[in-house]
Parts: C-alpha cells; structure tokens; sequence
C-alpha cells in the first residue's frame, strides 16, 4: 500500500487552508470563532489547560490556529473577530454536547443563543468529533464550519496541508466511479476465518467530503477531507470488529443492523457489554454509513485522517443525520448511545484483519474495486487522471 511521507507535502498554512475551503471574502467581515472540548470548565479560565499534561489537541487550537489567527491570518483575511470557547467534553463521537460553553475569562455563553446565531465561521478543534451536531446547528444558524478533531503534528504537515482544489477533484472522480452502485460486498480474513458484509445502496447518488465550503451555503467540512461515501438502504452478512485493547469479535448483521458480537479473540467482557448495549439500544447497532478514502496521505494513528486514505475504507453505526440520513439522536434509547461511530479498516489500525476485497455492484455487473488495501486493475485505470496511479501500478509501499 502506497503512503507517502510528509517530506511531499508543502509547510502548513493556515490561510492557505482557510481561502481554500472557505473562499476569500475580505468585505464581508467574518466573524469566527475556536472551540475546543474540555472535561473541566475550569480549565479554560486565564487558559489553565496549557499548564496541564496532555490536551494535545486544544494546545494545538491554541498555539497554532489561534495564535497563528492573532499574528495576522485574521487581519489578512478581513475577519470581524476571532474568539475562543470551551464546552465541556461530549466522551463520544459526535455526541450532541452541552449548550454551556465559557471564554478565557469564565464567562459563559451557550450554544443556542451566542455561538450559532452570531458567528460566520465557526472551527471545531477537538478530542471527540462535533461533524454531526455541528452541522445540524449549521442548519439551523446558517453559518459554516469545520471539525478538526484529532488533530496532530502529521495531520498538521499533511492532511492540512494539501490543495483541497485537488482534493475536490479526486473526490469527485472517485464519486463519479461509485455513484449510482446497487450495493457493495466487503470480504474480511481475520485469525484464519472468513467473514462477508452486503451493503445495499440502491442506486443512491453517492456523496463526497472534499473540504470545500464556499460561502452562500451553510455547511461544515470534516477536515481533513477525501472520502466518498453512502448511507446504507440496507446491510446484511458479518465483519470483524477490532476494539481498541485488540479485542475482536466477529459482528452479525441483519435488516441493515449489528444484532449480536461473537468473541473471536481477546476480552469476552468487551462483546457482553457490546451485546448488552445493542438490546437496550438497538438504534446503536444500525449501519449508517459506507465509506472510502480518496487521498494519498501518511497514516496519523487519528481515524479523521486515516479514514480519508486512498485504498482504506469504513464503516459507522450510529446517527446519520448530517451525512443524508434519517437516523437522528431522537431515535436512540439514550442520548449518550447517540453517536456515529467508525470502524476503520486500514493496515496500521487494525493489522490483524484484511479486507481481502471490496466489489461494487453496478447496472448488473460486478467490479472489484479494492483487493488488500490496494486499487484494483479496475480502478486504477478509472482514477489516473487525477492521481498517480503508477506508485500503485508498480508495488512502491
């Protein structure tokens, strides 16, 4: 599999990456803000968290956007004004957060009644991804945005980096290869067992993240960007799960959702907690997405940047909402099972399962599009007007 390392990409530039994804309007005086997840409100009064171990990613919404912002990117790009807010950590994947937030100075505002009403660009640099709240807000406020969750030295001097004009482009050629497919069939080879997941698309429009959000439309980019994806009509067959202490189970899905985990290796408490969960609330077991990488990025060890990588692809239970779907936090037993989760397939993430091969299904034929985290034949041929199909082509790893 072809990564390339960070000595290919340019040096990170924040205006760079904001006249990119969000356009260049000096006149209309934007006004932005930074927010950022704390566990403890306290910590942002006269920004306590700096002096504190860890909180890697709101030292980088600080040190680097915010700062870099203050030096002059903000002057540059004719925004209003440029402030700083914590709310306090959702603990899940882009669970809805608390309406509190707080400043530097500890005073407190709310989402609904000071953030999303009165601010044009709002950036979202966290440890839990807010993509599906943040973008239900944009809805209804009308601003635009970008979730940057994860974020760290490689992302920064990579993922960051790039030309998301170019990225828009192999997006939507690799969009325009998918689109309109019946279904998909994922192969998986996990501890010498064999596992097969249908995903039924009905010849849906397939959609892109591209990081391109031009003014005249709200919207929030998932940065980095580079993916197409699905919101399934349907999902059937049974895939390997890899918890984060290495765990797997082997997933049973029936009528579009997860209804029981099987404990192939690892700690059985894990998959009864897991199987617990999925009784109680079922809506957390529903496939709510199908997605692959369009980008030839190094892998980060984040999943906002690995997803994103040419030749991985994913899948997500949960809420759907902001991608298309009709899946909503509503629907959900509990509002802290109201999350959407992704399950990365991807060399360095999950080393112990191969997805042997992807096919799509299309106007009565059968394509396969990836085969051990490679393009196929197939696919490369479609893709090499934009990308450079021959460090593929030729084996270069």
């Amino acid at each position: 599999m072809y990564t390339p390392n960070l000595s290919e990409f340019p040096e990170f530039s924040l205006e760079r990456l904001l006249v990119t994804c969000f356009g260049h309007t000096p006149s209309a005086n934007l006004k932005t803000c930074i927010l950022i997840d704390l566990p403890d409100l306290s910590l942002m009064s006269e920004k306590k968290f700096l002096d504190q171990n860890g909180f890697q990613v709101q030292k980088y919404a600080h040190d680097v956007f915010l700062r870099l912002l203050d030096e002059g990117v903000s002057e540059k790009m004719g925004y209003a004004s440029n402030d700083f807010f914590a709310f306090k950590t959702t603990g899940g994947s882009n669970l809805d957060p608390e309406d509190e937030l707080v400043d530097c100075e500890g005073n407190s505002f709310t989402f609904t009644e000071d953030i999303c009403p009165n601010y044009d660009l709002i950036l979202a640099i966290t440890d839990f991804s807010l993509t599906a709240p943040l973008t239900a807000m944009a809805k209804v406020h009308g601003f635009r945005g970008a979730t940057l969750h994860g974020v760290n030295d490689i992302i920064l001097n990579s993922g960051l980096s790039v030309d998301y004009h170019m990225v828009s482009k192999q997006a939507e050629l690799f969009r325009s290869i998918l689109t309109q497919s019946d279904a998909f069939e994922l192969d998986f080879e996990t501890l010498g067992s064999e596992f097969n997941l249908r995903i039924e698309c009905e010849a849906q429009e397939a959609q892109k993240s591209h990081g391109l959000c031009p003014p005249g439309k709200p919207d929030v980019a998932n940065l980095p960007a580079g993916e197409v994806y699905f919101v399934p009509k349907g999902a059937s067959g049974t895939f390997p799960f890899r918890f984060s202490d290495g765990t797997i189970a082997a997933m049973k899905v029936t009528d579009g959702a997860i209804v029981e985990a099987s404990l192939l290796r690892g700690d059985a408490e894990l998959v009864k907690s897991r199987n617990q969960q999925l009784m109680q609330d079922p809506a957390t077991g529903l496939i709510g997405e199908l997605g692959f990488g369009t980008q030839l990025l190094p892998f980060s060890g984040k999943d906002i940047q690995d997803e994103k990588i040419l030749a991985t692809c994913h899948v997500a239970t949960g809420r759907s909402d902001h991608l298309g779907g009709s899946l909503t936090p509503e629907l959900f037993n509990s509002r802290e099972n109201a999350s959407h989760d992704d399950i990365l397939y991807a060399p360095p993430k999950t080393p112990e399962i191969i997805v042997s091969q992807v096919r799509m299904y299309k106007n009565g034929e059968v394509f396969p599009i990836l085969e051990n985290y490679e393009p196929t034949p197939f696919l490369l041929e479609k893709l090499e007007p934009e990308y450079p199909v021959e460090k593929f082509a030729s084996g270069v790893s």
